[in-house]
């Protein structure tokens, strides 16, 4: 297991580490929350200042974890570089998934809203499942569950699969621009959200050397 890392039990400086790490998972959830009630009908203009602010402090975070590893791994010469790798895909993933969800409100903020739309209780079912995920994500980081972990990844790959046939029943669909663009655009970067969260995810259950590739086409994964 990949996050089965060695430390002395006075190890803070990975302890607060770890915590930022929890940090930008709940915000990378709160912004997502925010997106998409946004474009499901919720408010837009009053949400906007908020994803903006919230998605500056996950780029914000992730800095210092940056800045924090290079600091305890100078420190600690003796420590584990895979466990420094880990870290650095992990926030690397977290941050690209802040940008995907400012992605979502920007789609709002253009006017586009499903609130009247016939698939909208597709739209908020997709909502809803991936929200509890990027919970679920921090949660399974912390517990370091192997199992949760691989079934987290199975379910995962089933959404990514559904997001790629929407897409491309959309690409090939007669309906007009207006329909069909928002709900391709859409899909496409809640795919790209689930995949990144898959990234973070392998860090439990994958050799170092296979982290980060669930955001690459099938075809080309390793």
């Amino acid at each position: 297991m990949v996050m089965s890392f060695f430390r002395r039990s006075d190890d803070s400086g990975i302890d607060h580490i770890e915590a930022q790490v929890q940090r930008m998972v709940t915000d990378a959830r709160h912004t997502f929350d925010l997106a998409m009630n946004a474009i499901t009908g919720g408010s837009v203009a009053s949400v906007g200042d908020e994803v903006r602010r919230t998605d500056r402090q996950i780029n914000i975070t992730e800095m210092e974890i940056r800045r924090e590893l290079v600091v305890h791994f100078s420190v600690h010469a003796g420590g584990d570089a895979t466990e420094m790798l880990v870290f650095m895909n992990m926030i690397k993933d977290l941050e690209r998934i802040g940008d995907y969800n400012k992605n979502v409100y920007d789609l709002a903020e253009e006017g586009v809203s499903f609130a009247e739309a016939d698939d909208l209780e597709r739209i908020l079912g997709f909502r809803d499942e991936i929200s509890s995920r990027i919970a679920l994500m921090g949660e399974i980081l912390t517990v370091r569950d192997e199992e949760r972990a691989r079934a987290y990844i199975a379910r995962g790959d089933e959404l990514r699969q559904e997001f790629d046939a929407l897409v491309t029943d959309l690409v090939h669909s007669t309906e007009p621009g207006l329909h069909a663009v928002p709900r391709a655009l859409l899909y496409r970067f809640l795919k790209r959200i689930t995949a990144h969260s898959l990234n973070v995810v392998t860090a439990v259950v994958m050799p170092v050397d296979r982290l980060d590739y669930f955001d690459e086409d099938a075809d080309t994964r390793i």
